[in-house]
């Protein structure tokens, strides 16, 4: 419904704003799926290392375990 004084837009010109809207709203979606997916791959990359440095440090606490173990006993 229009606004009092305004006339109704023809539905060509509807037609063809909602087709750039549409346009728009891919290409956005396009570029946000990929910073989601870049984003993704970072943590992927970044939990990876966490489990390194745990592995690590559950060795370095065996380790230390053992090193007390032979110095109390």
């Amino acid at each position: 419904v229009p606004e009092p004084g305004r006339a109704a837009a023809p539905f060509g010109q509807v037609s063809e704003l909602a087709e750039q809207l549409e346009e728009r709203l891919f290409h956005i979606y396009g570029f946000h799926n990929e910073l989601i997916q870049e984003r993704l791959q970072a943590l992927t990359e970044v939990m990876e290392s966490v489990e390194e440095v745990q592995a690590e440090l559950r060795q370095i606490c065996c380790t230390m375990e053992a090193a007390y173990r032979d110095i109390c006993l």
